[in-house]
């Protein structure tokens, strides 16, 4: 049996209470994550983490909108495209509005999420960006039998969200890494149990696994095995992370705990 883990976003912004973006019970998420990789790593043929990637140029940074009176929008602040098309909120650089007046049409039509504002979270070459140190010395310990972590990066991009791993929100055309990730997809086909984790089950662990699913073909998605004990939503919305889990188990997915697989 092959079986694969997936790793969502295990960095210091979402696990650490002291992170720009704390996931509240992602501490725990990961000290039950990092025994469970210690333990079982013999039976973990492949490892792939995802890494939020940010500038502090960003759509979904404060730093990029304003409000009439020059004021940056706090953070949680939700723009619709109604918002911007009644001038409450405009681009601090006014050559962006155009794109960024698109990008608000594009996801009200996608119908996902609206654009939320977050606090600079994950930025690179940050403290808040490395993997939280418990979970990244159990993958270090996993490598030094000479296999190696697959580590996938997303959100770079400036223009777009990309809590999915998979895709942004939008792709960008003009940019590949913003495209649909067949490389991963394929590499998780290949595997008879597919083990998922990380955070936050209420977005960034929600759209990779539904983009993941989407692309799958339904009869793969019985390989999907939730763990249970090693995620959380973002404080205030759980109940995305509820309805994200019966959609899926509704589809197929498993859900499970670190004590309860591969025993």
């Amino acid at each position: 049996m092959r079986v694969e883990l997936l790793i969502i976003d295990p960095q210091n912004d979402f696990c650490n209470p002291n992170g720009a973006l704390f996931v509240a019970g992602a501490d725990k998420d990961m000290e039950k994550l990092a025994k469970f990789i210690t333990e079982k790593k013999k039976k973990l043929d492949d490892i792939h983490s995802t890494l939020d990637s940010h500038h502090r140029i960003d759509i979904a940074h404060p730093i990029f909108w304003t409000d009439s009176n020059g004021a940056h929008p706090a953070p949680f602040t939700i723009i619709t495209a109604d918002d911007v098309k009644n001038a409450r909120w405009a681009t601090t650089n006014r050559h962006f509005m155009a794109r960024a007046t698109e990008y608000v049409n594009a996801l009200a039509a996608n119908g996902r999420y609206p654009l939320c504002i977050w606090p600079e979270h994950c930025l690179i070459g940050s403290w808040g960006y490395a993997v939280e140190p418990k979970v990244f010395s159990a993958l270090l310990d996993w490598e030094s039998d000479f296999a190696m972590v697959d580590y996938v990066t997303k959100g770079s991009n400036f223009w777009t969200e990309h809590y999915s791993a998979v895709q942004a929100d939008v792709p960008d055309p003009e940019d590949p890494d913003t495209q649909l990730n067949q490389r991963l997809i394929q590499t998780l086909q290949s595997a008879d149990m597919i083990l998922l984790g990380g955070e936050a089950r209420s977005h960034c662990l929600a759209n990779t696994v539904r983009d993941i699913a989407n692309n799958f073909g339904e009869d793969n998605i019985k390989k999907m095995y939730l763990l249970t004990d090693c995620t959380s939503d973002v404080t205030g919305f759980e109940q995305m992370g509820e309805d994200f889990v019966k959609e899926m188990v509704s589809r197929g997915m498993n859900l499970t705990t670190t004590k309860d697989i591969l025993s």
